[in-house]
């Protein structure tokens, strides 16, 4: 009786998607989830709302069975800040998925904005650069590393002069037990070098991962030639050096296209040791375009 009461309970305490939301949206597919934006009907809100793929997430859990890792709304709702997206809540559905409800952002993804070559980018890269390492450093100071920092995990305000991190689904707890050799996860041309040839790893991936997507900002280029999406042009990051920004970008102020470079070193001991320490590089910057 008491099994068949805890049972319920459980279950009582899973969320309908249907009976609780109505999806304004068709799901949007990512890597391992699916994204709706859906008007709460208790709150009346509009929110965001991810749903996790049972499989694929049971398959990068795996990866670190028996280390008790945080599930993804766990850490999400752990940091707090201005540009990264707010997580209202997490938790299971009646269907076993896991699922996290999240402010909504109505705005377009820096991929989109780099892919169309956006005007709105002009006279806010700086700033946009400035957040993107504000929101490492939260990253990083929750004690996690995001892992997966590239231009589709960010969001922008319609005007493209803000934007805010999304998506900690590859996102780790700051400890050696998962940071040894072998889990090769992330978007591959972000990638940083020690990820791509099973080396230890630490919080400056994320610094790599940030270098690539400011020299992308700033470009609509990678940094590498090629744009294979299987994971081999990331074999080229600590083979080949990588175009200069200022030779793609002549008009950009020169200390910001230094700490951007500095970023992709392919020796993590060679980049900014934090995002915090890139921000103090670029904390003279008025302006991203030379005087």
């Amino acid at each position: 009786m008491k099994l068949f009461r805890n049972f319920r309970l459980l279950f009582q305490n899973r969320l309908n998607v249907t009976t609780r939301f109505e999806l304004l949206r068709e799901a949007i597919s990512g890597t391992m989830s699916e994204f709706y934006v859906a008007r709460d009907r208790e709150s009346n809100q509009i929110v965001g709302l991810k749903i996790l793929d049972i499989e694929k997430s049971a398959a990068f859990q795996a990866r670190f069975r028996g280390l008790n890792k945080p599930l993804e709304g766990e850490i999400a709702t752990t940091i707090q800040h201005e540009h990264v997206v707010r997580t209202l809540e997490y938790g299971t559905t009646t269907t076993s998925e896991h699922y996290l409800v999240m402010e909504f952002l109505d705005g377009p993804g820096l991929n989109s904005l780099i892919l169309e070559r956006s005007p709105k980018l002009e006279g806010n890269r700086l700033q946009l650069i400035r957040q993107m390492a504000e929101s490492t450093v939260a990253v990083h100071e929750a004690g996690f590393i995001h892992r997966d920092i590239c231009p589709r995990n960010f969001i922008g305000t319609p005007q493209a002069d803000s934007m805010k991190m999304i998506d900690f689904g590859l996102t780790v707890p700051a400890q050696k037990v998962y940071m040894r050799p072998g889990n090769r996860t992330g978007t591959p041309n972000y990638m940083a070098p020690e990820i791509v040839r099973r080396r230890s790893t630490d919080h400056r991936v994320d610094i790599f991962s940030m270098g690539v997507t400011a020299f992308q900002m700033c470009s609509f280029e990678l940094p590498w030639p090629g744009g294979d999406n299987t994971g081999l042009a990331a074999l080229m990051h600590d083979t080949q050096a990588p175009t200069e920004l200022q030779q793609l970008c002549p008009w950009l102020d020169g200390a910001l296209a230094h700490a951007i470079m500095r970023c992709m070193e392919a020796d993590p001991n060679n980049r900014p040791e934090s995002a915090a320490a890139f921000l103090k590089m670029i904390s003279r910057i008025d302006s991203e375009r030379q005087a």
